[in-house]
This record gives C-alpha cells, structure tokens and sequence, in this order.
C-alpha cells in the first residue's frame, strides 16, 4: 500500500466526519428551538404550531336550532293567519256590497210593480223607453233585453217600466218590473232585464208598460 495515498485519505474522511456530525447538531438545534416555551421570554420570537385543519362537517344536518326555527314557523303562520283574515274579510264586503244591491234592485221592483198596478193601457211613458236585446252569445244563453229610459221633460222623474216574455203562441209566460228613480231633465239610464225561463222554448221580449211619475 502508498502510503501517501493513506494519508491523502484520512483528511477527506475526517472532514466528512465532521459534516455529518455538524447536520446532526443542525438538526437538533433546529428540534430544540421547534419545541421550546417561549410563553414567558420577552424576545419577542414566534411561537410555532402545528397546522390548523378544516372543521369536519359531515356531522352538521343543516336545520335550525329548535327555538329558531319554532320562531320561524310562528311568525310563517301568524302571516297566514292575517292573509286568511284579510281574504275572508274582503270576501265578506263583497257578499256585504252584492246583497245591498239585491235588496236595492228589488225594492225598486217592487215599487215599481206596485205603480204599474193601477194604470190603464200602456201608461205616460211609453215614448220614453227603448229596448235593445242583447245578443246570447253574450248572456250565456239566456235572453236578456236592455232598456234605455230616458226623461224628456223639464223636471226631475221617476219611471216604472213592465216588460213581458212572450212563448211563440203569443202567451205571456214572465212579466218583469224594472224601476229607475229619481232622473234629472235629460238624464237617461239603462237597466237590464233577464228573463228567468229556459233558453227553449225561444221567448219574445215586449215592452208593455211605461209609467212616468
């Protein structure tokens, strides 16, 4: 064996001896600074920790806490409720409003049915009353007649109007009354008149009595 080559290769050995040893001082400095308490040193150097993980969120369902959700629902039925009040309130005047008309259109029927009973003929009126029908496409098949009262003379005036459905005999099978009160010079209103018989067999509407009073 060289000695000389001996020699030349202790040296490389010994230095990489000393490396090793140097990483593992490294890494046990680097270990010992990991983990020491810095809770109480003024130094002022950072504390280390592991990383936080994301909460697991396979355990949550999603539903509200039972005191919330029970306010929820309250509040939910308390607008139902007052919904339901309001519509039923609504349908209320409605039913309210229709049965003021009614008992007003057969007031005014009935007066004028009963100033109608002591005339003769065909009354003063006559001449003041027209009468259109209307057509069943639009009545929903029943036969109705519109009447146009109008006050010709120079004074306020009331009128009653009789109407007579007619069978194709010529037989009088309904008799409506029709009153319009109250109207101005000039003033003209137009009154419906529907006839309560079936669609067949098809009636005739006449106008038989117009009372001026």
């Amino acid at each position: 064996m060289n000695p000389t080559s001996a020699r030349t290769r202790r040296p490389v050995r010994t230095r990489a001896v000393s490396a090793a040893a140097a990483v593992v001082l490294t890494a046990l400095g680097a270990t010992a600074l990991v983990s020491c308490d810095t809770g109480s040193d003024d130094t002022g150097a950072p504390t280390f920790s592991e990383r936080p993980t994301a909460p697991d969120a396979s355990g949550f369902t999603g539903e509200l806490p039972s005191s919330v959700a029970s306010s929820a629902a309250a509040v939910v039925e308390s607008a139902r409720a007052s919904a339901s009040s309001a519509a039923a309130s609504a349908s209320a005047r409605e039913a309210e409003r229709k049965a003021s008309i009614g008992a007003e259109i057969e007031r005014s029927r009935q007066q004028a049915e009963d100033v109608l009973k002591g005339v003769q003929g065909q009354g003063n009126a006559l001449g003041e009353v027209g009468m259109t029908g209307k057509p069943r496409a639009g009545t929903g098949g029943v036969l109705a007649v519109v009447l146009t009262i109008t006050n010709k003379t120079d004074e306020d005036a009331s009128y009653a109007v009789q109407v007579d459905f007619l069978d194709p005999s010529g037989k009088v099978v309904e008799t409506q009354y029709v009153g319009v009160e109250d109207l101005e010079p000039g003033e003209r209103e137009q009154p419906l008149v529907i006839s309560r018989q079936p669609p067949e067999p098809v009636l005739t509407p006449r106008l038989t009595k117009a009372q001026r009073y």
